[in-house]
């Protein structure tokens, strides 16, 4: 009698315990809500990944310029995808082509010509919502009286076209305004603290076409408050050339070099610090709108992670090619730069070169020292080695409007065509204002890499 009890339970055992392993997974237990899947990054178009490390951060040698070396700490930073050289004029001309086909075609919208907008199925089209059609190209050589219309703002009374109105409105969050303890949201209260306010800077464009911001302290409700749009004209300065260099003829570069096709594989110059931010955050929303799976953002490396890149897994190299001198032995340079003084030519290039004209640093990266020196994200600060964090240290703010210039100074690296040797060093930095645009100074951008 007792076997037979055993014998009829038997179903309803094995019916619990198939739906217990039902799927793999236990009924009534924490199995998480999806399953951790292997994932690996593509390799991103013109990227290389630098993989995770430490290393000493800080200058190899005494100070060319008399000033207090920072400190040497050992640091380490996450792996990374960097880009393979800095970018280029006709990196940057598609940025510039996007913003430019954008208000163009934003102007035909408010025109009336709606087909340069994705119309939605079954519903009133909404003239201040609206996606770009960017299926549909500009009809710049359109002789209809609608399009030259829409498009004549762009232009000058000359008939030549206004790089000026080239603007690229973007958002970010401020960061340095989320993280100190005033404004620490209240979990229990689902609030902000009592009088918890945002120091943000607002920007808008006035009658006459021009940029302009403040800064505001916005009170603190919402996380939208943290955000600030910023609105920059993304044009290169090409009177750099010239600006820069007083008696000096550079006039063929300043006309020709970021416009004629020839130097197209040039590096970009004559952007600043906030252009190259713009083109970095750009460069996120045109990879984003394409990809079906979302990436980490596209942005300007971090000083530590430039110059461990720098130094491609060299501990203790002077240069990006490892050694201590800036020819080999057989007397050719690594890299243009200023090897004399007047005597610009003699490593091959009289001012910048096309990228990759010299060979990579042992990460595979070109022209991490001379060709143009680089922006960095990081501000400059003489002794910031002496406080900065050991894992990604990055000394970082975000300058307001009504900041002292003091502090909207930001890193540059790697040394420039009219540099000497000793500013082509992996651990020697210096800085220029986050507003300033130079000849010299280029930028590469990096993307963290997802996963360990």
């Amino acid at each position: 009698m007792k076997v037979m009890k055993v014998t009829k339970m038997m179903p309803l055992i094995a019916l619990v315990a198939m739906v217990m392993v039902g799927c793999n997974q236990p009924v009534g237990e924490l199995v998480g809500a999806y399953k951790s899947t292997s994932f690996k990054e593509a390799n991103p178009y013109g990227m290389l990944f630098i993989k995770k490390g430490s290393f000493l951060m800080g200058a190899n040698t005494q100070s060319a310029v008399f000033e207090q070396p920072d400190n040497v700490v050992m640091v380490t930073v996450d792996a990374f995808w960097m880009d393979e050289t800095e970018i280029t004029n006709s990196e940057y001309h598609q940025f510039v082509n996007w913003v430019r086909d954008s208000i163009a075609m934003t102007n035909l919208v408010a025109a009336g010509l709606t087909d340069y907008a994705v119309q939605p199925k079954d519903e009133d089209f909404d003239e201040e919502h609206f996606r770009l059609n960017w299926a549909k190209k500009v009809p710049w050589k359109s002789r209809e009286e609608d399009v030259v219309d829409a498009l004549a703002p762009m232009y000058y009374s000359n008939g030549t076209f206004n790089n000026n109105q080239l603007h690229y409105r973007y958002t970010w969050v401020n960061m340095d305004e989320a993280l100190p303890q005033r404004n620490k949201f209240d979990v229990s209260t689902s609030t902000y603290p009592p009088g918890a306010t945002a120091r943000v800077d607002t920007f808008w464009v006035n009658e006459n076409g021009e940029i302009k911001d403040s800064t505001i302290y916005r009170p603190l409700k919402e996380p939208s408050d943290l955000l600030t749009t910023k609105i920059i004209c993304i044009y290169p300065d090409t009177l750099v050339w010239a600006r820069d260099f007083q008696f000096s003829y550079n006039d063929p570069l300043l006309q020709q070099y970021f416009k004629h096709p020839a130097y197209g594989d040039y590096p970009v110059v004559g952007v600043t610090w906030e252009q190259a931010h713009a083109f970095c955050n750009w460069r996120t929303l045109f990879f984003n709108s394409h990809s079906p799976i979302e990436a980490n953002e596209y942005r300007l490396p971090t000083e530590a992670q430039w110059e461990y890149a720098a130094r491609g897994g060299r501990k203790m190299a002077m240069y990006p090619w490892g050694g201590n001198y800036a020819r080999d032995a057989k007397g050719c340079f690594f890299a243009n730069f200023k090897p004399y003084r007047g005597a610009y030519n003699d490593d091959t290039g009289t001012t910048t070169m096309k990228v990759a004209q010299f060979r990579p640093n042992d990460f595979g990266l070109f022209d991490m020292a001379g060709n143009v020196a680089e922006w960095t994200n990081s501000a400059y600060q003489p002794a910031s080695n002496e406080y900065i964090h050991d894992l990604n240290p990055d000394y970082n703010y975000m300058a307001r409007k009504d900041d002292p210039d003091i502090l909207k100074r930001k890193v540059v690296r790697g040394g420039s065509w009219k540099d000497i040797s000793y500013f082509m060093q992996c651990g020697v930095r210096t800085y220029e204002y986050q507003y300033e645009s130079r000849p010299f100074i280029g930028f590469r951008c990096v993307r963290s890499y997802i996963g360990d």
